[in-house]
């Protein structure tokens, strides 16, 4: 389609109806007015937004995986974890004091 027919048909169209007298005296220059003075969003201010509310939820998974792990008791055949990370941890190192000896 023809942009400059269908331009000069809407132009037309817009002459050909009247404005209607409920719409307030200079509505399009206030309305133009406040749309040029609402500014560039700030970036900064809407990443810090974002991080408040993702805080919450946040806070809420940390409190209930702090509870499962303070009631969950460990059965005797689990053993404890602790212990069974620093002799993995050490392994190496006691091997190596083990062979020094020799």
């Amino acid at each position: 389609m023809n942009l400059t027919e269908l331009q000069r048909k809407l132009l037309a169209a817009a002459r050909s109806n009247a404005p209607s007298e409920t719409v307030p005296y200079a509505f399009q220059t206030r309305m133009m007015a406040r749309l040029g003075s609402a500014g560039v969003p700030d970036g900064w201010a809407l990443w810090a937004g974002a991080l408040w509310r993702a805080s919450v939820p946040c806070v809420a998974i940390v409190l209930l995986l702090g509870a499962w792990t303070f009631f969950a008791s460990p059965t005797p055949a689990q053993g404890d974890l602790s212990q069974d990370f620093e002799n993995t941890v050490l392994a190496a190192a006691n091997q190596q004091a083990s062979d020094s000896i020799w």
